[in-house]
């Protein structure tokens, strides 16, 4: 049985007359839920992460596996972005959560981040950098609400996705993108959270495993 989407990760490669377009928010009702679910974005996005959970079965964070250079940049660039948390201290404040410092950090991010992805990517890639930078963005929270949840972590695997797919990542990255990569970015952003006290975001309590994060018990559990 075929994993729908699956060929994402198999042969990412678009051509020279492509035309990258900046994402727009197209899902703000139910209504609209009903035709994302149906659509060819859904099963690709869906087929990504069964694609990645097959490569990952038995294979230990601390195993041997191939990375592509690219891979190795992305992690390069996550280094950063916490080196700029140490750089932008959480301002002293009364409040539980939300920590108003966390703003500043994330206008750093939307300000500097097309500049990091230029060291990321080939050259050749570089016109993929505007469809790309909003999906890595928005995978650290919310800078208005101070928060964080499974909708900001879904728009980084996104950006994985896209990674593949533009040719930027390998096939043979499938298992480096999530014990490589995606371990970087949980390592990350819990420190993140932790720093700024940033709230969950559509938390739902005991109907969810994690207030703040789905795709670990998914990728965790092929590994296992």
């Amino acid at each position: 049985m075929s994993v729908p989407g699956a060929h994402l990760v198999e042969h990412g490669v678009v051509g020279k007359d492509h035309v990258f377009e900046t994402p727009t928010k197209a899902v703000k009702t139910m209504e609209d839920m009903v035709t994302w679910e149906k659509s060819e974005a859904y099963n690709e996005y869906l087929g990504f992460i069964l694609a990645l959970n097959e490569a990952v079965q038995g294979k230990a964070a601390n195993s041997k596996y191939p990375a592509s250079q690219t891979l190795l940049n992305t992690v390069a660039m996550l280094n950063i972005f916490d080196q700029w948390l140490t750089e932008i201290p959480p301002t002293d404040q009364p409040q539980r959560f939300g920590n108003k410092s966390f703003r500043d950090w994330h206008g750093r991010l939307l300000e500097r981040s097309e500049d990091e992805l230029k060291k990321v990517l080939p050259k050749d890639l570089h016109r993929a950098i505007p469809e790309l930078s909003p999906y890595l963005c928005e995978g650290f929270g919310n800078a208005t609400r101070i928060d964080y949840g499974t909708g900001h972590e879904m728009a980084f695997i996104m950006f994985l996705c896209c990674l593949f797919k533009i040719g930027a990542y390998q096939s043979d990255d499938k298992v480096a993108a999530v014990n490589k990569v995606f371990s970087r970015y949980m390592e990350f952003i819990r420190r993140l959270q932790l720093v700024y006290r940033m709230e969950p975001a559509g938390s739902h309590g005991v109907w969810s495993l994690d207030d703040y994060q789905f795709v670990p018990f998914v990728w965790g559990s092929a590994q296992l």
